[in-house]
């Protein structure tokens, strides 16, 4: 079977083929680690995605456990139902989840969606509403963009077409603050760690493709962008990023380090 060339793709598809395996497959494998799955573990995948940190529980697991994975996106969940049919996938919120009183999970993993969330204390109380007694959290954000100085620059540049740019997959990067707000949803146990790794992309256009898609969403601009414009504005910011890679450079593609917060805490 042929593959659709990128141009035909939706973004949740491109998000699953292009960023999943060298992003955010690394994080999961880790956040999997670090919550110490074990036989008839039932997991809970939130702010799943396309589902990376769900399917890899899966295979961890095969018929001695239970996942579940939840995303507020639909299109995002069709892309997890598409490549694993045989996991529960539901749509809902991270501050009201789609689960009953009587369901409860071993695992919680939200493998970098909190920063995301509306009302974060409330999801968080839920995340523990949800577990059983001394069920296991494990959670990763990303580091503040200050620290992170490709994807700081590549912003730079973004913001000369768009204006402003409020880059919400970093606004919640300070390791005592996520602390805090496990200890005060009642998390017993709560340790955060740092961590650094070096993520490698073999297309370094079709990451810079993407990464301006992202952060376009998140400009002062995007509400008035139609999508002819958009697409125009994308390709412009694309052309001009050019410029910020060469430091980046392995081989065709690019490598750089990216931090993360990953916290561990008991129900």
């Amino acid at each position: 079977m042929t593959m659709p060339a990128a141009n035909q793709l939706s973004f949740p598809e491109l998000y699953e083929r292009e960023l999943v395996g060298p992003l955010f497959r690394p994080w999961a494998e880790i956040l999997l680690d670090r919550a110490r799955l074990a036989a008839g573990d039932r997991l809970l995948d939130l702010a799943c995605g396309t589902g990376i940190v769900a399917r890899l529980a899966k295979a961890r697991l095969g018929d001695n456990g239970c996942i579940v994975g939840i995303d507020l996106s639909p299109h995002m969940l069709a892309v997890a139902r598409a490549v694993s049919p045989d996991i529960d996938w539901r749509e809902g919120k991270a501050e009201a989840l789609p689960v009953d009183g009587g369901e409860e999970f071993d695992v919680l993993v939200c493998n970098h969606g909190l920063q995301f969330f509306a009302d974060k204390p409330k999801a968080v109380r839920e995340m523990r509403r949800v577990l059983t007694p001394r069920g296991r959290l494990a959670v990763a954000t990303w580091r503040p963009i200050e620290e992170l100085p490709m994807f700081r620059d590549l912003q730079q540049v973004a913001q000369r077409h768009v204006g402003t740019i409020v880059d919400r997959r970093h606004n919640f990067g300070d390791a005592a603050v996520m602390g805090q707000l496990l200890a005060d949803a009642g998390f017993e146990d709560v340790r955060v760690d740092t961590l650094s790794r070096t993520t490698r992309f073999a297309d370094a256009r079709t990451f810079l493709r993407l990464n301006t898609i992202a952060i376009v969403g998140m400009s002062a601009a995007a509400p008035t962008l139609g999508d002819e414009q958009r697409t125009q504005v994308v390709s412009s910011i694309v052309r001009d990023s050019a410029s910020v890679l060469p430091p980046y450079a392995d081989g065709k593609g690019i490598a750089f380090e990216i931090r993360a917060n990953l916290a561990i805490a008991l129900r």
